[in-house]
């Protein structure tokens, strides 16, 4: 009895113990034998208040609000938790709690830049303003006892450079830069120093180093890595940047000085001006506010040398070569079943490869934003993998991800990287076994084909590799005459020239009139893995009679079933969905502006060309990480496309 007493009343003092249980989503704690969540905690906090607000005990406005803050914060950041079924998906993080992602690094910190980027920025504006301020008088005195008034000036002067450089550190901060971050701490501890001996500002100096303690602490959160340091890349650059504004500064101050003022005065007027510091020279009348100017003109000078510090890693800019790129094919002639797969081998993207080799993806970089040309090609095994390792790699950049034309299964695992999707149209295939002229549906079609088989137009479907020059010549004629001028379209669904010399697979339909000419032409690449084509181009000369694309895709769909060719990927219909079959009030609208938008893009006119042949639809997506960066991904995407024109700023890649 005595024993069984001794082992209820342990029982009951272990449960009235705090413990922490570790779990892979987080720490666990459990008081009183009962499981206590962050939101729990702020409602506690906030039914506290309630009571002493009830019975008077609450008086003080900013503790009290800072309290509510807390509560609901606490219960924002764990609301998953709150519901049963909810429960125990997301991780513990320092912000909001979040799913993990198991494509994803995931960072407990993640949340951390935001909040040190407006700490390190308030810090600054805090040390700038004691900078600025008189000494307390008793600290003052103290420190007199110690150092000379010369020094404490030294001292004030150092800490307001400091104090602009981290306030100009705290953007690059909010941009997980990871020389941001080590030199972010460098200051803060150089301006807890400076807070001491300036004035024996206690407070601030053990704010600064509290705030570098942090920000050393959770350094995991920093990992946009930095162009390498080299005379070309900006350890030569920054210092020039800085020289220069040196200079500037004291161009103006000899300028504006009284004639005959030595060199020695007019150098030191010029340190202290951009030490914002009175100097030994007071100017009036037009350059009475030289000390504001040159004071801006030291911010921007800060400023311009910080980008060139901070600057991220850059994207390779050289494109593949024909190792590289023969590497690639061949991954695509084993794993290349997509009917987007072929053209990753277009010449103007980069290639990212798995660790094995086994698998890649095609990929540019526009404004910056690392765009995806379709689904990764290769063993399904690998792919996760290379989707990690793209994470990686836009991370170290700075770079958004996003991902154009991606079919359904691969959504699934782009989704699991983090990305959205965005639902941008239907790929048109045609069943070339199942394909028929007969019926009232299709007379239209019908009838065009007969025309212009009435007028003696004839088509032939032949390897591109087999075209002697002069066809080849005919064929990018009327190809020049449908664009008119414009320049070629495609990035993730049409390759960048009719034939190339690694590349022999690709077949084209050439129509030609009565007398032999060429008039028209379609453009196709293989599928691997699967008896099926894609559509690359699809131009006509702009005086055949109407009719003959449709005379050229029946002809095309004839002739590749006579090949054993069972698919033909056709064409992309943009938005088909929201045109025609709107699930809910936001895409009606979305279809509402997309048809105002045909005018420009003939989205409408596509579609309806589509689906006078009834292929099967088989949707395509747009995956983008954040929905404040989807406009930045559009506009990527219509550059790339080259359904807008871009502004040429830059050298274009090689």
């Amino acid at each position: 009895m005595t024993a069984n007493k001794h082992g209820v009343v342990g029982r009951a003092r272990h449960r009235l113990r705090p413990t922490v249980e570790r779990h892979a989503l987080g720490p666990r704690i459990y008081f009183v034998g009962v499981r206590w969540h962050e939101w729990h905690l702020g409602a506690l906090i906030l039914v506290v208040l309630a009571f002493g607000f009830a019975f008077g005990f609450v008086h003080d406005a900013l503790p009290t609000f800072l309290a509510v803050a807390a509560g609901v914060w606490l219960i924002a950041k764990d609301w998953r938790d709150i519901s049963r079924h909810r429960r125990d998906t997301s991780a513990w993080r320092l912000g909001l709690h979040r799913p993990p992602l198991p494509l994803r690094r995931f960072s407990r910190a993640e949340p951390l830049p935001l909040v040190v980027a407006a700490v390190a920025a308030a810090f600054a504006v805090i040390n700038l303003l004691s900078a600025l301020t008189p000494n307390i008088r008793w600290r003052g005195h103290l420190l007199l006892k110690i150092e000379a008034v010369k020094e404490l000036h030294v001292f004030h002067a150092l800490a307001i450079p400091a104090s602009i450089a981290l306030f100009v550190c705290a953007y690059y901060l909010y941009q997980r830069r990871l020389r941001a971050l080590q030199l972010a701490v460098a200051l803060l501890l150089a301006l807890g120093v400076f807070n001491l001996f300036k004035g024996l500002d206690f407070e601030e100096a053990i704010g600064d180093f509290v705030a570098a303690a942090i920000l050393w602490a959770g350094r995991g959160a920093f990992y946009v890595r930095h162009q390498p340091v080299s005379l070309r890349a900006g350890a030569l650059r920054a210092p020039l940047v800085l020289v220069a504004g040196w200079l500037i500064t004291f161009a103006l101050v000899v300028i504006a000085a009284p004639g005959g003022t030595s060199a020695t005065t007019l150098v030191r007027e010029t340190w202290d001006l951009l030490l914002w510091q009175p100097g030994p020279l007071t100017f009036h009348d037009d350059v009475g506010r030289l000390d504001l100017a040159v004071g801006l003109i030291g911010v921007a000078t800060l400023v311009i040398a910080a980008y060139l510090v901070f600057r991220p890693l850059a994207a390779p800019r050289d494109l593949p070569d024909a190792e590289v790129r023969a590497a690639a094919r061949e991954i695509v002639h084993a794993h290349g079943s997509d009917t987007l797969a072929y053209f990753k081998l277009r010449r103007d993207k980069h290639y990212l490869f798995s660790r094995d080799r086994s698998a890649f993806l095609g990929y540019r970089v526009e404004n910056r934003v690392l765009v995806v040309s379709g689904d990764p090609v290769g063993p399904p095994g690998a792919i996760a993998e290379l989707l990690t390792d793209l994470a990686a790699f836009a991370e170290e950049r700075d770079l958004a991800i996003a991902a154009l034309g991606v079919s359904e299964p691969l959504r699934l695992m782009f989704e699991q990287l983090g990305l959205r999707a965005f639902y941008m149209g239907d790929e048109a295939i045609i069943e070339t076994e199942r394909f028929t002229l007969e019926g009232r549906l299709i007379r239209k079609v019908r009838q065009s084909v007969t025309r212009l088989q009435k007028a003696r137009f004839t088509a032939e479907l032949v390897e591109v590799a087999s075209l002697d020059d002069a066809t080849l010549a005919a064929l990018e004629r009327v190809s020049a005459a449908w664009r008119r001028g414009r320049s070629e379209r495609g990035f993730s669904m049409a390759l960048d020239a009719l034939r190339r010399d690694d590349e022999d697979e690709t077949l084209v339909l050439i129509a030609r009139d009565d007398s032999g000419d060429v008039r028209g032409l379609l453009h196709f690449v293989p599928s691997f893995g699967r008896a099926a084509v894609s559509l690359s181009s699809m131009r006509r000369d702009p005086d055949t009679p109407n009719g003959l694309t449709e005379f050229m895709v029946v002809k095309a769909i004839e002739l590749l079933r006579k090949r054993e060719i069972d698919e033909l990927s056709l064409n992309f219909a943009a938005f088909a969905r929201l045109l025609h079959n709107p699930e809910n009030k936001l895409q009606r609208l979305l279809g509402r502006v997309l048809g105002w938008a045909d005018a420009v893009f003939q989205i409408e006119r596509l579609y309806r060309f589509n689906a006078k042949f009834f292929p099967r639809w088989e949707p395509r997506y747009l995956m983008y990480e954040r929905l404040m960066a989807l406009p930045r991904v559009a506009l990527a995407a219509l550059w790339l496309e080259g359904q807008l024109p871009k502004p040429r700023l830059r050298t274009p890649v090689r």
